[in-house]
């Protein structure tokens, strides 16, 4: 099969690959190791578990190409705190207010999170049901995970 050149930055670190048309972006950031925050949960983008930043906006990587992404910067969970901080506001939140229990789909609503509060920075209760309702949580009954968003929406910028 033909290969396409990509070059993606990820978390701020240039790559550059050969890829199959049909790589998945997920199995791209998947493949460079170490990188295993952004979760394959359905392949159908159904779930939210493989939730990252391309350009600044949550997509679902388990539907987009690598060669879609190709000239492109990815954030993964692990790329998310700024300038080597322990952890992003979001990540904090979600901590502090238990909006995590397993951990599988915590780094897909987390940036589907960062998503709501760019479009919406104030956002209600509902607001953030509404904006989180294309992420699945199996364990956590969903009120933490809210109660982490209003917490990172509301919390002092430094």
């Amino acid at each position: 099969m033909t290969k396409f050149p990509v070059t993606i930055r990820v978390n701020g670190r240039r790559y550059q690959r050969d890829v199959e048309p049909r790589q998945l972006l997920v199995h791209f950031i998947r493949d460079l190791g170490g990188l295993t925050g952004t979760k394959i949960g359905c392949d159908t983008s159904q779930c939210g578990a493989c939730t990252v930043l391309l350009d600044g906006v949550a997509v679902r990587s388990c539907t987009c190409l690598a060669v879609q992404a190709d000239g492109s910067a990815v954030t993964t969970i692990e790329g998310l705190a700024p300038g080597g901080a322990a952890l992003h506001p979001l990540q904090e939140a979600f901590w502090n207010a238990h909006g995590l229990q397993c951990g599988f789909c915590t780094p897909g609503m987390i940036l589907a999170s960062h998503e709501l509060l760019r479009q919406n920075p104030t956002p209600t209760d509902d607001e953030i049901r509404h904006g989180l309702e294309g992420n699945m949580c199996r364990c956590t009954g969903y009120q933490n995970i809210v109660r982490a968003v209003r917490a990172a929406a509301f919390a002092p910028r430094v």
